[in-house]
């Protein structure tokens, strides 16, 4: 689901379809004329009227585009059904504890809303703008974050459902201050992509001028405020900045967990998030510098998924 809705981000593919149905939009357009059908409404929005008709769009290059987002929606029907089938099953069975029932409705309640913020971050790229607004699929992203960690957790509670008796609370809490931000860096990772901020400023350590903070993060918008959260330059600022801070605070965790006698899990936790934590820093820095490309900005984007794994996996050894 994450690699394609990536591949959906990253070939502007997300726009095709331009309206959802539950039942209906199962499958693609089977026939000539219905694809002619689905093409012609898609003519009807801006990024067809405002770039793609400049840009000699023909029905083959409407069939790619709409392909990635149909299985982008398509793989969400399998996770749901995935998900509620064997929840019914084993609850007709009696097999699940109060406990279990309440956490696998978060979860279906999290899975519903996840499919909702999709439809609300496409629709804005529907009215005006040829471009969904990148607050709307920050949040579409950050949020597929926390419902994947919130699974793991769950997940993790089955793994081990004995009591942790070694519970160290003053690494509990630096993890859970690297927990929060990860989730900051994830939510400007959301940022960048959205802006497409990546393919400006394709420099590093430095910003372009041999800057470190280029004279362009304080006038692409009327305030500091919003050159930070709405300007490529201000917004791709905080994220590369942002990436030394997560570093440090993981860091920060290794090196004061050595002061404590750590159980195998609590440990592997740890030195797994610092490796991690640094191929994505690498990965970060690449794909900067390479100025976005595919392969890279999926890896990237992957990989902060693994990493966000390790942290939640760390984070619940040091707490249950």
């Amino acid at each position: 689901m994450v690699v394609v809705g990536g591949i959906t981000r990253l070939t502007n593919s997300g726009l095709s379809m331009t309206d959802w149905h539950l039942v209906t939009d199962t499958f693609p357009p089977l026939t000539d004329a219905k694809w002619q059908a689905a093409f012609d409404e898609y003519k009807k929005f801006p990024e067809y009227q405002k770039i793609n008709i400049h840009n000699d769009f023909q029905l083959s290059d409407y069939k790619f585009i709409y392909f990635w987002e149909w299985f982008h929606r398509f793989i969400g029907r399998i996770i749901g059904l995935v998900f509620f089938v064997p929840f019914v099953y084993f609850l007709a069975k009696k097999r699940l504890d109060t406990d279990t029932i309440k956490k696998c409705i978060v979860l279906l309640a999290m899975g519903a809303f996840q499919g909702f913020l999709g439809w609300f971050m496409v629709r804005s790229g529907l009215i005006d703008n040829p471009d969904v607004s990148h607050f709307r699929l920050s949040l579409h992203l950050t949020f597929a974050f926390i419902t994947f960690a919130y699974t793991l957790w769950v997940a993790l509670d089955l793994i081990y459902p004995e009591r942790n008796i070694n519970k160290i609370l003053p690494l509990r809490t630096i993890a859970r201050y690297a927990l929060a931000a990860l989730l900051i860096q994830i939510i400007y990772g959301g940022f960048v992509a959205g802006l497409n901020a990546g393919l400006i400023h394709n420099h590093w350590p430095l910003m372009s001028d041999g800057e470190f903070i280029h004279e362009s993060v304080f006038i692409e918008q009327s305030t500091l405020v919003k050159n930070l959260i709405e300007g490529k330059s201000g917004v791709q600022f905080v994220h590369r900045t942002f990436a030394y801070v997560v570093v440090a605070v993981i860091l920060f965790l290794f090196f004061k967990s050595k002061k404590y006698t750590l159980t195998n899990t609590q440990a592997n936790g740890i030195k797994t998030l610092v490796v991690f934590v640094f191929i994505q820093f690498l990965l970060g820095v690449f794909t900067l510098l390479y100025s976005v490309p595919l392969a890279l900005g999926l890896i990237h984007q992957i990989m902060a998924f693994f990493l966000l794994s390790a942290m939640t996996y760390t984070l619940h050894r040091l707490s249950k």
